[in-house]
């Protein structure tokens, strides 16, 4: 079994900053990539940043040179720098992996969720 764990959100205001963090565990192979969520109140679960294990990376345009997603790979962790945050990106931000088991079984993964508020 693969587990994650979220931490980092909060109540921040306009233009202010935040961390996530993503800790996986568990029975770990490999974990091919790892991203970020995230679902606003009344709206569909949509996609912030992924990262793969070699590095590449996708983020949405709405986030594009605010929020930076990274890695390490040493201790399975995912991190997502926000900056500049506005009330819009007001939401509960899910963690999520995908990989392979020790017993090389496929795994598709989520964390509970950390919300992000962002107002004044």
């Amino acid at each position: 079994q693969v587990q994650l764990v979220e931490s980092g959100g909060g109540l921040v205001q306009p233009g202010g900053s935040l961390r996530l963090s993503c800790a996986a565990s568990g029975s770990i192979f490999s974990i091919y990539s790892m991203g970020w969520y995230r679902q606003a109140s009344g709206k569909q679960r949509e996609v912030v940043a992924v990262i793969t294990d070699a590095g590449m990376t996708t983020v949405v345009d709405s986030v594009k040179g605010r929020f930076t997603i990274y890695r390490d790979n040493a201790v399975n962790m995912v991190f997502l720098q926000m900056n500049s945050l506005q009330p819009e990106d007001t939401a509960v931000y899910y963690c999520n992996a995908i990989g392979a088991t020790t017993s090389r079984t496929p795994y598709d993964v989520w964390g509970q969720g950390t919300q992000v508020t962002v107002s004044s």
